[in-house]
């Protein structure tokens, strides 16, 4: 059996990020809400105060979320099956999306101490 191919979608960096905050999101008490039709939906994003911002017990630095905002991320994770846009309000991660290893959630995610 031939290894698994990491990012088998090869996704690019943004795509990664935004896709791994999305899951994060996702799993948020509170911020995901499961759909009937499979996925999450998020329509609740954080908000940057200075260079940072909190999700739940994680600090994500606003240089690496930029992809929250930005339609053309949104419109290929779509297009690649992670996630069905409703850009900007809200975004339902797929069980596709939920399950996709970005492998970069210990490169991003930092330990929050407040």
């Amino acid at each position: 059996m031939p290894p698994v191919k990491k990012n088998p979608l090869n996704l690019n960096a943004l795509q990664l990020k935004t896709l791994t905050l999305l899951q994060v999101l996702a799993g948020l008490e509170g911020v995901g809400q499961p759909v009937v039709e499979g996925g999450v939906m998020v329509d609740r994003f954080p908000h940057a105060h200075g260079n940072h911002f909190h999700l739940g017990p994680y600090t994500v630095m606003s240089a690496d979320a930029t992809g929250l905002s930005n339609e053309a991320a949104w419109v290929a994770l779509e297009r690649k099956g992670l996630i069905k846009s409703q850009f900007p309000n809200a975004a339902i991660v797929t069980e596709a999306g939920l399950a996709y290893d970005t492998g970069i959630r210990g490169q991003i995610l930092h330990g929050s101490d407040h």
